[in-house]
């Protein structure tokens, strides 16, 4: 394992590769030091493909040991071509990233995945969230894989459906009287009273790392190639920022020629990253009222540093109309034969923004990340079901066809 500390973005002070949230000195976020020379030695594409179907393949650039029985493992999800959503935005070439496909559904497998493996190193027998419901999902799987006890805390109007694919698992699920920001502050006082590994807490500087996962794969996929542009939701910032940072690592190791440009996307309704890349301001919290749940935080904690991301690749990020998200839901559903959650939604919509106005077009090679599976928000496309009633004749299905 390469890692060797963990490197405070803000103040530079190293610290010990430990169960801890933030600086101690200023409270800014933690990320891990990796011996870059090892990384350059193990890190090759001959290694890689080499390695095991999944995130554990790019391990060098993990910060911790994957275990020796990999259980569940999550990763190297499908890049699918979307050619018919493609022409129908003006694009040159689309292709899909299905997280869909990973255990639970979501991209938060894989970042649950790292936290998980750091939590075992440490000895903790309790894995433990905040969530707006995918995380809740992955943490409670992950727990039951790995024999481990699950405790998540979700607002207490989160959609039936990710309720229920938490507590098939055997989790503990508190719902809290409140926003997904209260459940974080709430998790933030609790970790400093239990001895649980809070995966978006305590653990955070090892969790985020699992994102980066997303670049490399898509790098791999294209034949050790970057798109011109990835196109994906924004919620806290990190899954946005750590991709950007992964495809800066492969360019570092030269195994890509650039990084491209990222464009992310917020629903109107709880937009704070959004607001922010667009009055060219810091982040201010929001009370979330959106469509969106799994995208409702208000109060993002690596909303700087996506606002950052997206300027320092040349990209950009939209705010999506609350009426234009099931919309996209459909769009990308009819085109491509994939059903996506509200977050797809959303991104979806921050593409067709970047292609109005002219920053994406024929010429374009794009990644849109799917990070969720519409079958956990099926709500919100329930009026699309209308099927027609008929006689088990095959007459009367002919004289219908007829008529119409």
């Amino acid at each position: 394992m390469p890692a060797t500390a963990l490197h405070c973005r803000i103040c530079e002070t190293q610290h010990a590769l430990e169960a801890v949230g933030t600086c101690p000195r200023c409270f800014g976020p933690l990320d891990p030091v990796y011996d870059w020379d090892e990384v350059e030695r193990t890190f090759t594409r001959e290694a890689i493909a080499a390695g095991p179907s999944s995130i554990w393949r790019y391990a060098p650039l993990l910060p911790v040991a994957p275990a020796a029985e990999s259980r569940l493992a999550p990763g190297l999800t499908p890049l699918v071509p979307a050619p018919r959503l493609a022409d129908a935005l003006g694009l040159g070439e689309l292709w899909l990233k299905l997280d869909t496909a990973n255990p639970t559904h979501s991209f938060k497998d894989r970042v649950v995945a790292v936290a998980a493996a750091k939590a075992r190193e440490l000895g903790l027998e309790t894995l433990a969230c905040s969530s707006t419901g995918n995380l809740a999902n992955a943490v409670a799987a992950r727990a039951a894989a790995e024999g481990m006890e699950a405790v998540v805390f979700c607002p207490f109007d989160l959609e039936p459906e990710k309720l229920l694919a938490t507590a098939v698992y055997g989790a503990t699920i508190y719902a809290v009287r409140g926003s997904y920001d209260h459940c974080s502050r709430l998790t933030v006082e609790l970790s400093f009273e239990l001895d649980w590994a809070f995966v978006n807490v305590t653990l955070r500087s090892y969790y985020a790392e699992g994102s980066k996962t997303l670049a490399y794969e898509i790098a791999e996929q294209l034949g050790w190639e970057a798109p011109d542009a990835v196109i994906c939701p924004i919620a806290s910032g990190a899954l946005f920022s750590k991709i950007g940072q992964g495809f800066g690592e492969l360019r570092r190791l030269g195994l890509v020629d650039a990084k491209p440009r990222l464009y992310g996307g917020q629903a109107e309704g709880c937009s704070p990253v959004a607001t922010a890349f667009a009055d060219g301001g810091r982040v201010q919290p929001v009370r979330p009222a959106t469509v969106a749940r799994s995208l409702a935080i208000g109060n993002p904690a690596d909303g700087d540093f996506a606002v950052a991301a997206a300027h320092g690749t040349g990209g950009a990020i939209y705010a999506v109309a609350e009426g234009e998200v099931v919309e996209n839901m459909s769009l990308l559903a009819e085109t491509t034969g994939v059903f996506g959650e509200t977050a797809p939604g959303v991104t979806v919509g921050a593409l067709r923004r970047a292609v109005d106005a002219g920053e994406l077009g024929e010429s374009d090679r794009v990644v849109l990340l799917v990070t969720g599976d519409g079958l956990k928000t099926p709500e919100h496309v329930a009026d699309r079901c209308r099927p027609v009633e008929i006689e088990p004749n095959a007459d009367r299905v002919l004289e219908r066809l007829a008529a119409a």
